[in-house]
């Protein structure tokens, strides 16, 4: 076989392999809301796909099981929301602004986005019995973190400091916070969502010296 001829091949297998990986984003994208409401223990393909425009055999041939699609389906919102967070990270021109819309963001995305947000902490918690998940969590786990202490680093620079802290204990912190506001979202608690935002400012300031 001939160089060209061979390089033609290549170019061929990839074009495929990419169409399939953007087949794959697609539907995980499509499917999530519906991950999102049933959860990973009451979710099978076969319970997706009735609650999707997506059949069952479709859903089967791209995705392996309920596993791989829940993964790559909390893959990709982590993209959409990391890329939201750096945008803030990337307009404010002052610490205050900063510091401000990063909270209107992280309390905005709480309500908006709760399903979801459960369904990262849901696949989070499943990591701790199940090894298949451990890998994937911790390659998200640390865009997040990656994604929190961007905002520290730029936020200490604003303000003339430096972080007080690691980038993995700032991001605990925050996501300590953001979990138990999420739960009191849904138990409908308001006032202890309302008083942990007022909290936030102050807990940020303490994570620069």
């Amino acid at each position: 076989m001939t160089d060209v001829a061979q390089r033609k091949l290549d170019k061929i297998a990839r074009r495929q392999v990419d169409k399939f990986d953007a087949r794959r984003t697609e539907l995980a994208v499509a499917t999530l809301h519906t991950l999102a409401e049933l959860g990973y223990a009451r979710t099978s393909l076969r319970e997706i796909a009735q609650n999707s425009e997506f059949s069952h055999g479709v859903l089967h041939y791209y995705f392996t099981d309920k596993r791989d699609l829940i993964v790559e389906a909390v893959r990709q919102y982590e993209r959409v929301c990391v890329t939201k967070y750096d945008e803030v990270v990337a307009h404010a021109t002052s610490a205050d602004q900063l510091r401000d819309e990063f909270v209107a963001m992280f309390f905005g995305t709480l309500v908006q986005d709760a399903t979801l947000h459960r369904l990262w902490y849901d696949l989070r918690d499943q990591s701790l019995y199940e090894e298949y998940f451990r890998a994937d969590v911790l390659e998200i786990d640390g865009h997040r973190e990656d994604m929190v202490w961007r905002v520290i680093s730029r936020y200490a620079e604003l303000r003339e400091g430096t972080p007080a802290t690691s980038p993995g204990t700032a991001y605990v912190t925050l996501d300590g916070i953001f979990q138990r506001a999420l739960l009191h979202h849904f138990t409908g608690n308001a006032e202890t969502v309302a008083s942990l935002r007022a909290e936030l400012p102050g807990v940020i300031d303490l994570l620069v010296a």
